[in-house]
């Protein structure tokens, strides 16, 4: 028990993107698609676009695969359903980590 209260503990002090399960490096090889609306540097040059950099990689995860799933709904979905459509989880874990990892 005691342990188990230890790595919980650490785990839940560690930053969210220390926990990523994807590669930065990988995800901005993945990103060119994304720069498009989302810029290069995560930060979107259009107004209607979100931008990407120092969101939390699981948050950016769970978006993502939910677009994927077509449960995501909102005025850029249908944008967005043919952008993610093709993604692997891994994928989606590496741009996540990527984004996560860029200064907002």
């Amino acid at each position: 028990m005691r342990k188990i209260l230890i790595t919980l503990t650490v785990a839940l002090a560690l930053p969210v993107s220390a926990l990523a399960s994807g590669d930065a490096a990988a995800g901005k090889a993945k990103s060119t698609v994304c720069a498009a609306c989302h810029g290069a540097n995560g930060k979107s040059p259009i107004p209607n676009y979100p931008h990407l950099a120092g969101q939390q990689a699981a948050y950016l995860e769970l978006s993502l695969k939910a677009y994927k799933n077509k449960e995501r709904t909102g005025a850029n979905a249908a944008i967005m359903y043919g952008m993610v459509a093709n993604l692997s989880d891994k994928d989606i874990a590496d741009l996540a980590a990527f984004y996560s990892s860029l200064e907002p």
